[in-house]
């Protein structure tokens, strides 16, 4: 076997018991599979090293990755804010990959190439971990997200774990390609942040940062409350470089003082741009997404991982499944597992409010 083989079953259901039955059921057999992903909604987080367990038992496969989410994501469909479980299996290549966590370092002798990766969103300096562990993948290639629930959220690389980073690195001959979606585009005019504290952003250019809020949202600007809830910020690494941006929620804004609250710590000296979002905007986004993944395809892909932001499905678009509706009219009805997430990785980047792609080939 020179190239992996997947599998993919989803299902949603109120019970753990009958989603679980569901998914086994519709399961394709799938011969030599050696790693199994697995995302199942936070309403099941209490019951999942049982679900591990009996996924061990009914496939054979004994090494799974994956986390919780508050919504799962399937060949066939999404289901955010709904109890559901996913499953993709994988048949891959004889010592191509390592499953890894903090309490499972990756060992010396294995060189990892790309990895996907899962991790707790309450574990702290968390872009600095991704950084982190995109610096010890040779091939710089890491994709995946951070667990997301109401309540208490789980990673998983071999069992259920909290705090931290975990995930399955793979070596050279396990080719990925993963696409980012942003669904939302910069306003014009790009700013840095001179003064700030914390996720407080006082100053923009020297100037009250409301009022350079107000600016940038141009008609917008007329009602901040509804600029507040379609704008957000974006934060650059370069004053030239608009495209690439981590998107952050605006929490408030203080008029008086002319700060602005966002859903991170910001540094005095940040580059930033104010991003639209809407879904036309979205859509397009993510059509080009997938356009530029196709071309990028030597090969029609095997399998895909779906990580979306918790914000995107049925919130962004017309329904919950709609992005995955996109993907299948461009790669066919792929085995894809996937979740609804706190936060998306990609890269040496942890994002928000996107959506990654990640294909094996």
């Amino acid at each position: 076997m020179n190239s992996p083989r997947f599998a993919s079953a989803w299902a949603t259901a109120a019970g753990w018991e009958d989603a679980l039955h569901a998914v086994i059921a519709e399961l394709p057999r799938l011969p030599q599979a050696n790693l199994g992903f697995l995302y199942v909604s936070d309403h099941f987080a209490f019951a999942i090293d049982t679900i591990l367990g009996q996924l061990r038992a009914q496939t054979g496969v004994l090494e799974w990755v994956g986390a919780t989410g508050v919504g799962v994501i399937g060949t066939q469909g999404a289901a955010l804010d709904a109890p559901g479980i996913s499953v993709m299996l994988g048949a891959f290549p004889l010592d191509s990959f390592r499953v890894f966590s903090g309490r499972r370092p990756l060992p010396r002798d294995f060189a990892p190439y790309a990895a996907l990766v899962h991790a707790d969103p309450l574990t702290p300096d968390m872009s600095e971990l991704v950084q982190d562990m995109a610096l010890k993948v040779r091939g710089g290639r890491i994709a995946g997200g951070l667990a997301s629930a109401r309540q208490q959220a789980f990673h998983i690389a071999g069992e259920a774990l909290t705090g931290g980073l975990s995930g399955v690195a793979f070596n050279e001959h396990i080719q990925t390609l993963t696409g980012v979606s942003q669904g939302c585009a910069p306003l014009p005019g790009s700013w840095r942040v001179t003064q700030a504290q914390d996720s407080l952003i006082e100053r923009i250019n020297g100037r009250p940062a409301v009022e350079v809020f107000r600016e940038a949202a141009g008609t917008l600007g007329t009602d901040l409350r509804r600029a507040v809830s379609t704008l957000l910020v974006g934060l650059t690494d370069a004053d030239d470089d608009r495209r690439q941006f981590a998107a952050r929620r605006i929490v408030a804004l203080d008029v008086r003082s002319g700060r602005i609250a966002i859903t991170e710590s910001i540094a005095k000296g940040q580059n930033i741009v104010f991003l639209k979002r809407d879904e036309e905007t979205a859509r397009s986004e993510l059509a080009h997404m997938l356009a530029e993944l196709k071309a990028a395809c030597p090969h029609p892909p095997k399998g895909g991982i779906y990580v979306n932001c918790a914000s995107r499905g049925g919130v962004m678009f017309e329904r919950d499944d709609s992005e995955l509706e996109m993907i299948r009219e461009v790669f066919g009805p792929i085995p894809l597992a996937g979740f609804f997430a706190a936060g998306e990785i990609a890269g040496d980047h942890l994002f928000g409010q996107t959506g990654t792609l990640t294909l094996f080939l």
